[in-house]
C-alpha cells in the first residue's frame, strides 16, 4: 500500500524545523514533529533534512504499526486507516486508544459518528484545523 499522500499530509500538518524546539505543549521536538525522547538531541544544533527524513520514516512506520494494532481485524476504509495513522503519529497509541466512542462507531461502520466523536476531544480543541480536516476525511468514508 502506498502512503506517499499521507506522509505528505502529515509533514504539512507537522511543519519542519531542523533544530530542537518546544512544541505547543512545551515538549522538545525536532524535524517533522519528532518528540525528542532520546538523550542524543542537542539544543541549537542544526540537523540535516535528509537525516530528519529518516527519523520521520521511522516515526511514520511506528505510527502505522501502532494504528494497525488498534484497528485489529476491523475492515475499515483505506482513508479511515490513514486518518487513524495520522492521529497515532500526533497523539501516540495511548492517546488514540482513548477515543472510545470513535472506536465504537468505527466498529459499527459508522464513519459519520466516528468523525463527530473525533471533534469531541481535547485534541480537537488543541489542534482544531487539523482535527476538523481529519474529521472531514473520516466523514467522507463509506462502509
Amino acid at each position: 500500500m502506498n502512503y506517499d499522500d499521507l506522509k505528505a499530509r502529515i509533514k504539512k500538518h507537522e511543519g519542519f524545523r531542523d533544530t530542537v524546539y518546544l512544541d505547543s505543549l512545551g515538549k522538545r521536538t525536532v524535524g517533522y514533529g519528532h518528540l525528542c525522547v532520546e538523550d542524543n538531541w542537542k539544543d541549537n544544533k542544526k540537523y540535516s533534512e535528509a537525516f530528519l527524513n529518516i527519523i520521520f520514516d521511522k516515526d511514520f512506520n511506528n505510527a502505522k504499526d501502532n494504528a494497525h494494532k488498534l484497528i485489529g481485524d476491523m475492515a475499515l476504509h483505506h482513508q479511515a486507516k490513514c486518518v487513524l495513522i495520522e492521529m497515532v503519529f500526533q497523539l501516540g497509541i495511548g492517546g488514540v486508544s482513548k477515543f472510545k466512542n470513535m472506536w465504537k462507531a468505527l466498529g459499527e461502520d459508522d464513519y459519520q459518528t466516528a468523525s463527530e466523536e473525533m471533534l469531541d476531544s481535547r485534541w480537537a480543541k488543541q489542534t482544531p484545523s487539523r482535527a476538523e480536516g481529519l474529521s472531514e476525511i473520516m466523514k467522507s468514508c463509506k462502509a
